[in-house]
């Protein structure tokens, strides 16, 4: 069975409240970031909501 990847699909409004928060992340995670939201036509912090909610969907727990 193939491994699923992140769709980026067109944009569009998200009818749910956002809340403001800090992370920290590397240099170059950050530049990874920025150019694929530049390529997708989103902000940095739209790609990153829509990363984190791709994440919380599709996250599997392996037990040591």
């Amino acid at each position: 069975m193939g491994q699923e990847g992140l769709v980026i699909k067109s944009k569009r409004q998200y009818g749910d409240a956002s809340l403001q928060t800090s992370i920290r992340i590397k240099q170059g995670l950050l530049m990874q970031l920025d150019q694929i939201a530049e390529q997708a036509g989103y902000s940095r912090n739209e790609l990153i909501g829509m990363i984190l909610d791709y994440a919380v969907h599709h996250y599997t727990i392996e037990e040591l």
